[in-house]
């Protein structure tokens, strides 16, 4: 009688704890889920007109906001006229180093191209017929790719010589004429030599010369304007 009731505990006890179930385990944290991408800021549908140039195109000396590529986006925005400025300008470029980028404004598939560069060839005394060279090349590859041109010449400071500076001035014309393209003779007419719109190093316009070179590009523009 005491072994069956033994056996019966035994067997109870065993069943009991098999019952038993194992305590709930903390799930596992799950991963956070990783942010989406942003999407992409729609391109600007509007066409482009490119102001490819040195330091006078790239504001040299001036606050953000007043180079005249700055202040000539603000009057297209201002007269509604669907075009966006792309200003390289590049402080110290050369005709050869402009030549050397031209692919920049290539990718931009400009509508118009502002060309200004020269100016720091004539400074260094790089002989004119290289000068001349690198324009029409750059000329060119606008052209090709279905840009109008407009030149902006430049001029020297007096120390240079009439003669240089003659012969310099005519690249300008020289390029305008074989090319057909609009010339803006001095980008700097009605600015250079003026102390009130010249930066103290006689070369670059202040901020309110830049207002002044403007609105002589945009003067020049309007009619190329669709």
């Amino acid at each position: 009688m005491h072994r069956i009731f033994w056996i019966a505990t035994v067997v109870l006890w065993c069943g009991c704890g098999n019952t038993e179930k194992p305590a709930p385990q903390p799930a596992a944290p799950s991963a956070p889920s990783a942010p989406r991408a942003a999407a992409p800021a729609p391109a600007d549908p509007r066409p482009s007109i490119v102001c490819f140039g040195d330091s006078i195109t790239a504001g040299f000396g001036l606050d953000a906001g007043q180079g005249f590529p700055d202040l000539l986006q603000q009057e297209l925005d201002a007269r509604d006229i669907h075009y966006r400025v792309v200003n390289l300008g590049v402080s110290g470029d050369t005709t050869q180093d402009g030549l050397a980028r031209v692919f920049m404004a290539l990718a931009e598939k400009p509508a118009i191209v502002l060309l200004e560069l020269g100016g720091n060839d004539g400074l260094r005394g790089i002989p004119l017929a290289i000068t001349q060279a690198n324009l029409a090349q750059m000329i060119e590859a606008f052209q090709t790719a279905g840009a109008r041109v407009v030149l902006a010449g430049m001029s020297l400071p007096p120390n240079y010589g009439p003669a240089f500076i003659k012969n310099f001035e005519a690249v300008y014309k020289n390029l305008a004429a074989k090319y057909k393209v609009t010339l803006i003779p001095f980008l700097l007419e009605g600015v250079g030599a003026h102390d009130d719109l010249m930066q103290r190093d006689g070369i670059h316009p202040n901020a309110a010369g830049a207002r002044h070179v403007e609105a002589l590009v945009m003067k020049t523009l309007m009619p190329l304007l669709k």
